[in-house]
């Protein structure tokens, strides 16, 4: 059974609720109810109520469209369990007594909410109160819908939305209630799925490979119309949309080229908002390349079925009058506030800012030949490319994993730059050049160190091209590394930038590591130990350079032994890091590439 943070499986869904209302001051409960309902009761004197509501594990559906300019009130049931009729009459009943010109049930196309809120609806007709029901079934996954119809998922939110907004504005119970009705019937929404999901306390209702995906899937965890193999984010938005718009299908949407639709993308619960934003951009890509204009565009988690990996996509055709609805102001939590306008995804870009040029460097001394720099770099972007997956799984130990794609990303940027240009073949400008490439392309903390070690280093080789500024260089490149302000001074950057006083959050050290923290510096400084040896009168460059390579390789495996002082490594139990640290071995790599 999945894991939940509840305190009790039976009171799940009443402390969600109690939750929610505890945190917006706009909201009540109705005593003795599952019911949430707008703190402003007053406010709709002489106005249409809407009521909604459905089972509990959708959420922010139902009770985060509570406000004004949406809905009045909602009903809640158990997980994925409608609420019951004496809980929905007393919401009409109390909307009712608060003096509601006509109350409105927007009903998602579920046979027990169906049956729930209708029984409420005819025992308050039976009072005398003005209620009608608005029955909502956007789901396009079943090209041939049987007796039950199509199913009311999260195309729902935007039936609240224009109902709601017609009811703030005053108009009368027959105006909002055939626009719901009409809106509702120019919609549609399909959803995809990595993952079942699960109530608390139970299993997963259904089961997906590691390779698999669910199309069209419901919102309590049924299974969909079809099982496939997964697919890139792209390749999976244009099956969907293809099958949302399918003139075969009875429950297509019919848009065509030309119309223009409110796209939402909804996540289902257990998607992760970096994939969201990539199904987001390839839904709006998909639609425009058929002509499609996206009036608006949500994107987030508006109807959940619990932690469900998964997304569904809705569209509604408007018009003017509709986009206006759709735009008007609410105070309900869950609606986005964000500003009005179209999707697309060819808005123009900020142009980049135009670098300022660069002094010339006076370079005396002679360099390396172009043609050996290159095959020294060359070497290392290959050793660095072909470490990637044993330098990511050297670095899940630490918890992110990410050491290999960081450094073959690096190898990459460096092998595009080569073939933009030739390299300097002074040392100077060839480190400098090299930091340019890392701390622009690299990333990660590792982009930014390697970047401060070369841009030093690359400093203190100016004029020179005696052995021995490679010992200087590699000590210049560690010092900045690692190099800290004492609190009472004032903060310095290595690279000589100004750091303003009104910045005083500036963090006084940079890498803050030291050898022996477990960090790729003991790889280095290791190896710059060995390097002072360029310093004696007579001393072998190649023999000096194997020395520190070999000093540089014992000290990654030393790493092993090390306790954590620095990086994320640190905020891990030393007996859970087993293996050598994947940036110190990387270094090593790194030298040995050098030297072959």
């Amino acid at each position: 059974i999945p894991k939940k943070l509840v305190t009790t499986v039976s009171g799940c869904a009443d402390d969600a609720l109690a939750g929610v209302v505890a945190c917006n001051p706009g909201l009540r409960l109705l005593q003795g109810h599952r019911v949430v309902l707008r703190d402003d009761l007053q406010a709709i004197r002489g106005r249409v109520a809407l009521l909604s509501g459905g089972g509990s594990g959708h959420e922010p559906a139902h009770a985060g469209y509570v406000g004004k300019g949406m809905l009045t009130g909602v009903v809640a049931g158990t997980m994925f369990a409608s609420p019951s009729v004496g809980s929905i009459l007393a919401a009409i009943r109390a909307v009712a007594q608060a003096g509601a010109a006509g109350i409105l049930l927007i009903v998602k196309n579920y046979t027990g909410d169906r049956l729930n809120f209708g029984m409420a609806l005819e025992r308050a007709r039976a009072e005398g109160t003005d209620v009608r029901m608005v029955v909502v079934g956007d789901d396009c996954a079943f090209t041939k819908p049987g007796k039950a119809g199509r199913r009311g998922i999260c195309g729902t939110i935007l039936i609240h939305k224009v109902a709601g907004a017609l009811a703030e504005a005053g108009a009368s119970l027959d105006e909002v209630e055939k626009k719901a009705v009409a809106a509702a019937k120019v919609m549609g929404t399909l959803g995809l799925s990595l993952s079942p999901c699960s109530i608390p306390g139970s299993k997963p209702s259904f089961q997906l490979a590691e390779d698999e995906m669910e199309l069209g899937l419901g919102i309590h965890g049924e299974a969909g119309v079809r099982r496939m193999k997964m697919l890139p984010a792209d390749k999976a938005v244009e099956t969907m949309l293809k099958h949302m718009m399918d003139p075969s299908s009875a429950s297509h949407l019919s848009v065509t080229s030309g119309s223009s639709v409110v796209l939402v993308v909804n996540n289902l619960g257990g998607l992760s908002c970096l994939e969201l934003g990539i199904v987001a951009g390839a839904a709006v890509r998909c639609l425009e390349n058929q002509g499609i204009r996206i009036a608006r565009a949500m994107v987030g988690s508006f109807m959940t079925a619990m932690e469900m990996a998964g997304v569904s996509l809705t569209l509604m055709l408007v018009d003017e009058e509709l986009l206006r609805l759709i735009d008007a102001k609410t105070m309900a939590m869950a609606w986005p506030n964000i500003l009005a306008g179209p999707a697309t995804a060819r808005r123009e870009e900020v142009p980049a800012p135009i670098e300022p040029p660069r002094k010339p460097e006076d370079e005396t001394g002679t360099g390396l030949s172009t043609a050996r720099v290159e095959r020294v770099l060359q070497r290392v972007c290959s050793t660095l490319l072909d470490m990637k997956e044993k330098l990511n799984e050297l670095d899940r130990g630490a918890g992110d994993g990410d050491c290999g794609h960081t450094h073959a990303q690096a190898a990459q940027a460096i092998q595009e730059w080569m073939r933009s240009r030739p390299p300097p073949a002074a040392p100077a400008q060839l480190l400098s050049s090299l930091a340019d490439v890392v701390l622009a392309q690299m990333g990660g903390s590792s982009g930014v160190l390697y970047g401060l070690f070369l841009t030093a280093a690359g400093q203190s080789l100016r004029g020179r091209s005696d052995s021995a500024a490679w010992a200087d260089a590699m000590d210049a490149g560690i010092e900045a590394m690692q190099r800290s302000v004492p609190g009472d001074v004032e903060p310095q950057c290595p690279l000589g930038i100004p750091v303003p006083p009104e910045f005083p959050c500036i963090p006084h050290r940079y890498g803050g590591a030291a050898p022996g923290d477990r960090t790729m510096l003991d790889s280095l400084f290791a190896a710059g130990q060995a390097l002072h040896s360029l310093r004696s009168p007579g001393a072998d460059p190649l023999q000096v350079l194997a020395a520190a390579v070999q000093s540089a390789e014992a000290a990654a495996e030393a790493t092993r032994h090390m306790e954590a002082g620095a990086g994320r490594a640190s905020y891990v139990h030393s007996s859970r890091l087993e293996q050598p640290d994947a940036g110190a071995v990387a270094v090593a790599a790194v030298l040995g590439a050098v030297l072959q």
